[in-house]
């Protein structure tokens, strides 16, 4: 929200003294986040006046129109002759007033102006447009042309309200109230101590039996409806200067009166209005949910296809208006320019609308507006008459017009929000000692009606303590203006923030003695340090992705990949649903680094992924004001869906970079499995890796991850390279690998407690061994047999040689050469014992996978 300082004076009567800087202080000490103030006009230098267009030549040979104008300027030169300038735009012509700057002058952006020949004149001086005086956009999309009653050689510097102090303000959602004058002016006042003329009290006629028809069928989504006419406007009047500077000011663009108005006490007051050309409309005005499939052709000129849950504005036709979010083409009043179209009777729609429901249509038609904006924030219900006079008022000072008796109010009862506190309670909240006095006061400073038990208190000080019999309470009834103030904690909020954040004591917590990482946490880390320590380097993702994304990566229709939980409100209507795989998201990562030169890459995240139950549950609330129990907390993780922590890798160019040392290499899939077994010795659990075929990767170049639980094998996760549909599919590198597994899996298998190396004094002994199988046999089953048969003498047993060549082995045949390490505990090994532990494993190997042992 961006507030005129200029603008704000008129409501506080801020010291002269106080700069924007000043102001900006005050409000974020009150809790306000005021993130800039911008200086309006503060490289200006004059003279800059206005001048009368006397005389235009148009200049011939020249690739654009050019003109050649002599325009009054009094005697604002020191000549007062008509001053001759150059200049290229065309929406004004002879008699027009225009701001003129003179030789001598800065405009914005430290841009002199001198006399200087061009097109084959000299122009002394230019005719301005708003863009140049950093006005912004009026609408002209040219030179400013003021009002014929506008004296010639004015300062224009004053008239146009040039120089100025701007507030930028990022108001929280729950701080509808401050987006408007109104609410920063009431915030300005307390944080100053000032009184505050609320715009808003303004005195307004009753409702009576001679207005605008108004029916109401959804009193829950539309609990206030003020309708006001105003006869007999000017189809020939126009903003003021005054409005249409605030207007620019505030960020929003100058139009037309009627719309400049309702505009301008929407700022104001923080109440959004609607203009209605009481000619287009026909018959009553309602206010209904929409019929599903109904259409309405909104303001911006688009058709849009209406939801049940719409709200909208109708009359005897249909839907005239999406409900606090935008009106309808067929009732809107007419540009200015198009004095034809222009009516001279509106109505004036002032109405408060359900937050949900104005917020929901919003999104639902991707149709942000200013006056949703505020409505699905709080709106002051209260405000609505006000506001609507305010608008009457200004459009019959401005534009003639004749405001009609009749008044319509459709209001549906409610009582005042009220709150029980006790008044010690922002003391307890802030640990620090207010006072009741202090508490109600800061209280009634923001709108609140306060009622207590005085007498009690003062028992109770006059004791030297606490009433011991009961507790001071009060009892607060909120302010129509603040919708978030909903309960004692919100009440403490208000207190502490206008007390001075600042002011609170900074204590650091006490951790408890015992309590360290989990297992999981512990897992959690060290896996991310060991995969820094490998290279790679961590990427951090959002957990929301688009549906679409399980058929990019080749997922299986009824793969349980693609059960995702989808948001009831999410961030991104392209990206509804919660992950089930780390690999979108860092896909994406990797995407976009190759993208941007970097090609050669290693990326690993560790975050969790979502899987929803087979039963839907509601999640309870938890209390607030105490720990919850384990019985809450059970019930909420079982309302939740299961969420176990995974890690994964992609990689795509260089592994090891080319140099004066080796001609490097490129990453493969067999980095992808290395990574997968960093992580599990992280996690002390034993791997399995074997061939596997799943969704993304690559059927030749998959393997798949299991861990052994309860004595059956489990499979965790895959790693190796991408299938090339799916790196075209997602524009990724070629040859790019990835691997994901179940960091929770490992975790449950594994064991964290750390092992010490075993150092032996005894020699190892080595040997080699080369068996030739069936291609289709996995390593992994051969490797299972010779461990196994090897016995408790084998050390360690590695694959150094993968070996294929059908005229020598066969066709179908391979050759998988293994070296192994022997060695005792308790002495040196003999020959012979090595070579039999040898034997053992080869046999059992042969009877496993018909291996037969290569000569």
């Amino acid at each position: 929200m961006r507030i005129p300082l200029s603008w704000l004076r008129e409501y506080v009567d801020l010291p002269a003294t106080e700069t924007g800087r000043d102001v900006q202080a005050k409000l974020i000490s009150a809790g306000l986040e005021v993130e800039t103030v911008e200086h309006l006009g503060a490289d200006l230098k004059g003279p800059l006046v206005v001048g009368q267009v006397l005389t235009i030549e148009e200049l011939e040979g020249f690739k654009k129109p050019i003109r050649f104008c002599t325009v009054d300027v009094g005697q604002t030169n020191g000549t007062g002759e008509p001053q001759e300038i150059v200049c290229g735009a065309r929406n004004f012509a002879v008699g027009d007033k225009v701001v003129v700057v003179l030789p001598g002058a800065t405009l914005p952006g430290g841009f002199s102006i001198s006399a200087r020949k061009t097109y084959g004149k000299t122009s002394h001086g230019m005719i301005c447009s708003g863009d140049e005086l950093g006005m912004g956009d009026d609408g002209s999309h040219g030179i400013i042309v003021l009002p014929p009653e506008t004296e010639v050689g004015k300062d224009a510097i004053e008239l146009l309200e040039l120089v100025d102090e701007v507030l930028d303000i990022a108001v929280t959602a729950n701080r509808g109230d401050c987006l408007s004058l109104r609410g920063v002016a009431r915030e300005t006042a307390i944080a100053y101590g000032l009184p505050l003329r609320d715009p808003a009290l303004l005195d307004v006629p009753g409702p009576n039996a001679f207005g605008y028809p108004v029916k109401v069928s959804d009193p829950a989504g539309c609990d206030r409806f003020t309708a006001r006419t105003v006869t007999g406007l000017s189809p020939e009047a126009r903003s003021p200067i005054w409005l249409k500077r605030r207007l620019q000011k505030v960020g929003m663009r100058p139009i037309s009166l009627a719309v400049d108005v309702t505009n301008y006490v929407m700022m104001e007051l923080g109440q959004p209005l609607h203009a209605y050309d009481r000619g287009l409309v026909q018959g009553t005005i309602g206010v209904r949910r929409a019929a599903e499939g109904e259409k309405i052709v909104t303001l911006d000129g688009v058709e849009r296809t209406l939801h049940a849950e719409d709200l909208v504005i109708t009359d005897d036709r249909g839907p005239i208006g999406l409900a606090g979010v935008m009106g309808g083409a067929d009732t809107e009043i007419a540009d200015h320019d198009d004095l034809e179209k222009s009516t001279g009777d509106v109505v004036i729609e002032a109405a408060h609308f359900d937050q949900v429901a104005v917020a929901r249509t919003a999104r639902r038609h991707k149709l942000s507006s200013e006056a949703s904006r505020r409505f699905e924030r709080g709106v002051d219900p209260q405000a609505a008459a006000a506001a609507a006079q305010r608008t009457v008022d200004l459009l019959v000072l401005l534009a003639g017009g004749t405001a009609e008796a009749g008044v319509t109010e459709v209001i549906a009862p409610t009582a005042p929000h009220t709150i029980t506190v006790a008044a010690d309670h922002p003391d307890r909240v802030a640990g620090v000692t207010y006072g009741r006095e202090t508490v109600v006061r800061r209280l009634q400073e923001v709108g609140c009606d306060v009622y207590g038990n005085s007498a009690a208190w003062n028992a109770s000080s006059r004791g030297g303590g606490r009433e011991t019999g009961g507790q001071d309470e009060l009892i607060v009834t909120v302010p129509s203006w603040r919708p978030d103030l909903t309960d004692p904690n919100d009440l403490a909020e208000e207190v502490i923030r206008l007390e001075g954040y600042e002011n609170l004591p900074s204590t650091l917590p006490r951790p408890p003695a015992g309590r360290g990482l989990t297992a999981r946490q512990r897992l959690h880390r060290r896996a991310g340090r060991a995969l820094a320590g490998a290279g790679y380097v961590e990427a951090l993702n959002y957990p929301f992705v688009s549906e679409q994304v399980f058929d990019q990566l080749g997922l299986d229709a009824d793969d349980p990949a693609r059960r995702a939980v989808r948001l009831v409100n999410p961030l991104s209507d392209e990206e509804p649903a919660l992950r089930t795989t780390l690999l979108p998201g860092l896909l994406g990562a990797l995407r976009r680094n190759d993208g941007r030169g970097s090609h050669d890459l290693a990326l690993f995240e560790t975050g969790l992924v979502f899987h929803p139950g087979d039963e839907r549950k509601a999640a309870a609330s938890l209390p607030v004001d105490r720990r919850p129990s384990e019985d809450d907390i059970a019930a909420l993780n079982a309302a939740l869906p299961d969420q176990p922590r995974h890690v994964a890798v992609v990689l795509a160019g260089a592994r090891e970079q080319a140099g004066w040392w080796g001609k490097g290499r490129p990453a493969d899939w067999a980095d992808a499995v290395e990574a997968a077994r960093t992580v599990a010795r992280e996690a002390g659990a034993e791997l399995g890796v074997r061939k596997g075929q799943y969704g993304p990767w690559h059927p030749g170049r998959c393997a798949e991850l299991t861990v052994t639980v309860d004595g059956a094998e489990r499979v965790i996760g895959h790693a190796g390279e991408l299938h090339p549909r799916v790196v075209k599919t997602l524009g990724l590198p070629a040859r790019s690998c990835a691997m994901e597994l179940d960091l929770d899996a490992l975790e449950r298998v594994g064991d964290d407690t750390p092992q010490a190396p075993v150092i032996s004094t005894f020699p190892v002994a080595t040997q080699d061994v080369a068996l030739v199988v069936d291609a289709f046999v996995p390593a992994s089953d051969v490797e299972a047999a010779l461990r196994e048969g090897a016995g408790p003498l084998l050390e360690s047993i590695r694959l150094f040689d993968v070996y294929e060549n059908a005229e020598q082995l066969g066709e179908g045949r391979k050759s998988l050469a293994y070296a192994l390490r022997f060695r005792a505990a308790d002495r040196t090994l003999t020959v012979d014992e090595a070579s039999a532990a040898r034997e053992a494993a080869v046999t059992l190997a042969t009877d496993r996978t018909g291996a037969v042992l290569r000569s």
